[in-house]
């Protein structure tokens, strides 16, 4: 099997997502490969604006306290985790729809493989296959690892 350079895990801060990124480490630290934690803001805001005509600039505002809801968490989500000395680590947030970012992302960094947890937050996707994953699974251009 290739050896993983470049890694993206995609996270939404729930434990799955944490045994996504244990699992990315794992194959990391090994690799001296390079970890790529990626989370995707979802554009509901901006769906809210359009259908109920709130204020421009308090949704900048929503906006801006949501991605730095979102570095803190991501701070906290790395910090769970010590072996992330000495393994390089890039967080990225990025805003849109969740698999379409994901794939960006891994075009646009050259990742070689994603892992990522199978389910998401959402409620069907506790008894199925996660939409973002499935997509992702479909679409990448990469090798995938869903977690679980």
């Amino acid at each position: 099997m290739q050896q993983a350079a470049r890694i993206l895990v995609p996270t939404d801060f729930s434990p799955d997502s944490d045994r996504a990124l244990q699992e990315a480490l794992d194959i990391a630290k090994p690799n001296n490969a390079k970890v790529f934690l990626l989370h995707v803001i979802g554009k509901h805001i901006q769906q809210s604006v359009d259908v109920y005509s709130i204020d421009y600039r308090v949704v900048q505002d929503m906006e801006s306290q949501i991605r730095n809801t979102a570095i803190e968490k991501m701070d906290k989500q790395l910090a769970k985790f010590p072996q992330t000395k000495g393994i390089e680590i890039a967080a990225d947030i990025r805003n849109g729809v969740a698999y379409e970012e994901i794939l960006k992302e891994q075009e646009e960094k050259n990742i070689d493989l994603i892992v990522m947890a199978s389910l998401g937050r959402t409620g069907l996707a506790r008894y199925l296959i996660g939409n973002v994953a499935r997509v992702v699974l479909k679409e990448a251009k990469c090798r995938v690892l869903i977690t679980k």
